[in-house]
């Protein structure tokens, strides 16, 4: 084993250790049920579960092979003599990428893309789209064409990984609107909701700072978007143009349904 791995494994052990100690039976029978999830759940809370995470990160010296074995024992924990993956250990998998994501760029997408294929959930999906991905993706244009092969991708969590990446730098009032508004317009008529939920909270968000670009982006295509999508859009809109993309949207069903 190498240097690396020892010293991954060794933090992993550590973790696990610390967050079987914090799990309860009761919270993870409900999270299991809530998130509909096959994995193990030890029942820990994110709070808790983040605290884990910066202890033992403390005096830890990070590089990027420490940092990728570590992940990938969370992960996939059988180096680390758990039978099966562990939805806490996953989680904090996340947390860990998250606090030093500053050792991953565009070399790593393999390896995140197949993170996200197999979290199969928001609760683990969402952090690594849109606090690494969405960060990285910003300052690395070796991003750009795996995100437009994502936003085509056959497995949804992928497209909505796609979208949710634009969701930290158009909040903060950066990012690139164009894009993602190129990649929601090919989604917006979808039935998934996840899908749908991303558009909308992605918009949502960028209306905090830009509502009129956002609502001149909307309103010619408010026909075409659910309900779940213009119920995040209009929050952070004014009465007038919040009023205006839902009459659009209802003048347009209605005339639908007269055909």
């Amino acid at each position: 084993m190498s240097s690396a791995a020892s010293t991954a494994h060794s933090l992993a052990e550590v973790i696990e250790r610390e967050l079987r100690a914090r799990g309860s039976s009761v919270r993870a029978a409900k999270d299991q049920a809530y998130l509909k999830s096959e994995l193990v759940h030890y029942g820990v809370g994110v709070p808790d579960t983040r605290a884990v995470v910066r202890s033992a990160l403390h005096t830890a010296e990070l590089d990027h092979e420490v940092l990728v074995e570590l992940a990938e024992a969370l992960w996939n924990p059988a180096p680390i003599g758990i039978d099966a993956p562990v939805f806490d250990l996953r989680s904090a998998a996340t947390m860990v990428i998250t606090q030093a994501q500053d050792h991953l760029g565009a070399g790593d997408s393999d390896f995140l893309e197949r993170l996200l294929r197999q979290a199969r959930t928001w609760a683990l999906v969402d952090p690594l789209a849109g606090d690494v991905v969405g960060p990285l993706a910003e300052y690395d244009l070796e991003f750009d064409p795996v995100l437009e092969r994502w936003s085509g991708d056959e497995d949804f969590w992928i497209r909505r990984s796609a979208l949710l990446a634009h969701l930290k730098p158009l909040q903060e009032g950066r990012g690139d609107f164009e894009r993602f508004t190129r990649f929601a317009d090919a989604m917006l008529e979808e039935k998934e909701f996840f899908i749908r939920k991303a558009i909308g909270w992605v918009l949502r968000e960028t209306a905090r700072t830009r509502p009129d670009m956002v609502f001149e982006w909307m309103l010619p295509r408010a026909h075409r978007a659910s309900g779940v999508t213009m119920r995040e859009v209009v929050k952070h809109l004014s009465p007038e143009q919040r009023d205006a993309l839902l009459a659009a949207k209802g003048t347009s069903r209605s005339r639908a349904g007269s055909r």
